[in-house]
């Protein structure tokens, strides 16, 4: 079984403890975020877990623990860092502050377990084109050398983003082919791999490789691993990721961005992320009387795995 840690919330961030305390006790609850009172248990246990990917836009809270987790576990580090500032992702560190931290991840874990997610992009009258493409080469010339490959998207226009930032200016065809062209362009002149999110078209001629965010060959030569054959059927249309199992929950990412397709509003994640506890086997809330548990069929992926277990 391979878990993804999180697209729901930021787990790493702000869930670091919680974390911690599951994989120490080897198993986790989540809850069906359409079905309320259907929790699944999911098995944690590093002989059980084929890999687990991270997705964090701070790994700080982790960097302690990360040593240790990458001894037990298969892993894969996706670290976002855009352009924006604190008027669009309130609670995420500074760029350079990001870069360092991302810098020391990849002496812990190698190069080869980070990539980089430079999404979504979006513009407005503060952030246009050129501050992307300036950016976005500002932060390729300083971490080419501690990341295995790149990943970039374009936004979404949910319709609870179009109500929270209503500022965005829709994309041109001439303004995504230019930034497709350039991102391509920087991320070649410094050596870093570069693929797109949700882009089903191929974009080679600009140096982007076909390739989805995380397929079991980028698992495979992360760790010197071998998977059976799995059919990459994504986690929404238009993805071609390998598929994944999310045990964090929506509306609880403090981290506040304007963007975010996780919370439906920031005043609702600010108020469940007061109730969490770091003790509790599911992210947020307690096991109730209406509840239904189901354990989750844990079938093996893999058909070669080089880590020596070392149980917590």
């Amino acid at each position: 079984m391979i878990y993804n840690v999180s697209i729901r919330t930021d787990i790493v961030n702000y869930y670091t403890p919680w974390l911690l305390n599951r994989l120490k006790e080897g198993y986790v609850y989540s809850r069906n975020p359409y079905n309320k009172h259907q929790v699944s248990k999911f098995d944690l246990r590093p002989e059980q877990v084929d890999a687990m990917i991270f997705c964090s836009k701070n790994y700080k809270p982790l960097l302690d623990h990360i040593d240790k987790i990458n001894k037990n576990y298969n892993i894969l580090c996706q670290y976002t860092i855009t352009a924006y500032g604190k008027d669009v992702e309130p609670n995420v560190p500074s760029i350079d502050e990001s870069i360092e931290t991302l810098t020391e991840l990849s002496e812990i874990i190698g190069k080869e377990r980070i990539a980089w997610r430079y999404d979504p992009i979006l513009i407005t009258d503060n952030y246009t084109i050129d501050d992307h493409l300036k950016t976005f080469e500002y932060i390729a010339s300083e971490i080419n050398n501690y990341i295995n490959y790149s990943i970039f998207s374009f936004v979404d226009m949910y319709r609870k983003v179009k109500i929270n930032m209503p500022e965005i200016i829709p994309f041109t065809g001439e303004d995504t082919q230019y930034i497709i062209k350039h991102l391509g362009k920087i991320a070649n002149k410094y050596g870093i791999p570069i693929q797109t999110c949700l882009i089903n078209e191929d974009l080679t001629k600009y140096g982007i490789r076909n390739s989805a965010c995380v397929t079991t060959k980028i698992l495979e030569e992360a760790n010197n691993i071998k998977f059976r054959k799995i059919k990459h059927t994504g986690l929404r249309d238009g993805c071609r990721c390998v598929p994944t199992h999310d045990f964090g929950a929506y509306n609880t990412c403090p981290n506040q961005c304007k963007y975010c397709y996780a919370n439906t509003n920031q005043r609702l994640a600010r108020n469940n992320y007061k109730l969490h506890n770091p003790g509790s086997p599911l992210l947020l809330g307690k096991i109730t009387e209406k509840d239904k548990i189901i354990q989750s069929k844990n079938k093996r992926l893999l058909l070669r795995d080089s880590k020596q277990t070392v149980l917590f």
